[in-house]
């Protein structure tokens, strides 16, 4: 018994992995190894015998027993240290990169127009989404029967029965904001009125909510030449071309008196648009002298001021400068295409007082 002890405890010290170790347990204590064998000829002892033999076999398997545990976590705690001295990590290293979210094309464009005419001294107006028709139409000398009042192109507020105060609608533009800046600053004035404007229309170049910018200037000696200047301004430094031409055509709103479509320069070569080159021309938003009507509703004399306004769609501008081929790719696309055009966040201020970034 003596012998078979030494043999095991002596194989299982000199074990060097744990597969060895379970060889040895199977030879030892397994269903066919020597202890259970001898345990085996207990049956054909005497009863003196088996009081000696089966006490000392049960010793022998329970001492194996401890032995191969004891050896099995020393080979696992040998090999964690060799793991631990061969794959270390580094604190001091620097984490690994994080994608960055990219802030919207419609809010890095407002980002862009706001600090070029911010340098031309225009500020930011701001006003209600849902406005009264008065505001929106009435205000800004559009007639009742215009097409633009109906309700195929304006959505109306839902109004209870009984319910007498005046309509509401979701802004068509942002020039309710110029009304009501007029009125509360009156003249001189210089705003740009930057927002998010609702019609019913839905197509490539159409959404029924997409974003706009107006302009509007007011001053006792303003003419349609300082409206160039400024418009030519600000082409040149949001398309970054120095020189890009502009064509004014006459036109017709009911808000300025005289009107003008304005188109900028382009031209188109193997399916690109090219902006401030070639000989052709696309039109790119509307301007005028402010109506009178409109200076009087807004609070202001027209016999003493005078001023010109302007819009555009800042989702149109940002498809131009950037190449994005369908206005509704702003709003029902897969964000991956931000960074399929290159847009991040501007290290610039922005329109709430922080950096975009």
């Amino acid at each position: 018994m003596d012998d078979l002890k030494q043999k095991y405890l002596t194989q299982i010290a000199d074990a060097a992995d744990e597969s060895t170790l379970e060889d040895i347990r199977l030879a030892a204590v397994g269903k066919k190894g020597e202890v259970a064998l001898k345990m085996r000829e207990l049956g054909k002892m005497t009863p003196e015998e088996r009081q000696v033999a089966g006490p000392a076999l049960n010793a022998l398997k329970d001492e194996i027993n401890s032995a191969l545990a004891a050896k099995k976590a020393a080979l696992g705690d040998a090999a964690l240290d060799a793991r631990l001295r061969e794959e270390w990590l580094d604190v001091t290293l620097p984490v690994r990169p994080q994608r960055q979210g990219t802030i919207h094309p419609v809010s890095q464009v407002t980002e862009e127009l706001t600090a070029i005419f911010a340098e031309m001294g225009f500020s930011v107006a701001e006003g209600p989404r849902i406005d009264t028709d008065w505001y929106n139409f009435d205000a800004l000398n559009i007639p009742g029967h215009h097409p633009a009042r109906a309700e195929m192109d304006t959505f109306y507020m839902h109004r209870a029965e009984g319910d007498n105060r005046p309509p509401h609608v979701l802004r068509t533009h942002t020039s309710p904001v110029q009304i009501r800046t007029m009125e509360k600053e009156g003249a001189p004035l210089r705003i740009i009125c930057p927002g998010g404007v609702y019609r019913a229309d839905y197509d490539q170049t159409h959404t029924p909510m997409f974003h706009q910018v107006e302009g509007l200037a007011i001053d006792k000696d303003i003419s349609m030449a300082n409206l160039k200047w400024v418009l030519e301004e600000f082409f040149s430094a949001f398309f970054e071309i120095d020189g890009i031409k502009t064509r004014f055509r006459a036109s017709h709103f009911p808000f300025t008196e005289p009107s003008a479509e304005v188109d900028i320069q382009c031209s188109w070569v193997d399916g690109q648009l090219r902006i401030g080159e070639g000989d052709g021309w696309m039109e790119v938003l509307g301007s005028g002298m402010v109506h009178p009507k409109v200076l009087q509703a807004g609070g202001i004399d027209p016999d003493v001021w005078q001023g010109f306004a302007f819009g555009m769609g800042i989702d149109r501008i940002a498809m131009l400068k950037y190449g994005i081929p369908d206005l509704r790719a702003f709003f029902d696309s897969d964000l991956r295409w931000l960074r399929h055009y290159g847009f991040a966040a501007l290290d610039q201020p922005n329109l709430h007082g922080g950096l975009s970034r």
